[in-house]
């Protein structure tokens, strides 16, 4: 039996995540510890908010929990920056997973009905 959450390609790559951030874990300890704690729960989030607003049937539910889901995924992305600095993780091994991110950001944005967008107010820099 399949439940249908688990046939969104968004979930199986979150699922793939998981699994790395889980082996990452196993070796990050003393000053990494914080941020390995938050990472994992970070990284839990993102399939579980997909699993549960997919079961969602009124529109603003989906939409919230992909949004949570989305947010996660972001966070993860600041916290592999955080252990990167730390000299917890490798560039390239980050950045090839916050591709990953990025993509399942993109997709829960589609899931949830609104456009991805990175953008900032230049106004607030002078620029117009």
């Amino acid at each position: 039996m399949t439940l249908g959450h688990e046939k969104l390609d968004v979930y199986r790559l979150s699922m793939d995540y998981v699994a790395w951030v889980y082996e990452k874990a196993g070796i990050l300890n003393g000053v990494h510890r914080a941020a390995r704690d938050q990472w994992l729960r970070a990284s839990q989030s993102i399939p579980l908010n997909i699993a549960e607003g997919n079961g969602k049937t009124a529109e603003a539910d989906r939409r919230r929990y992909f949004e949570i889901a989305r947010g996660s995924a972001l966070e993860c992305a600041a916290i592999q920056d955080v252990l990167f600095v730390g000299n917890a993780l490798r560039e390239a091994e980050s950045q090839r997973h916050k591709s990953e991110l990025d993509r399942m950001a993109a997709m829960l944005s589609r899931l949830g009905g609104r456009g991805y967008q990175v953008r900032e107010d230049q106004a607030g820099y002078g620029i117009r």
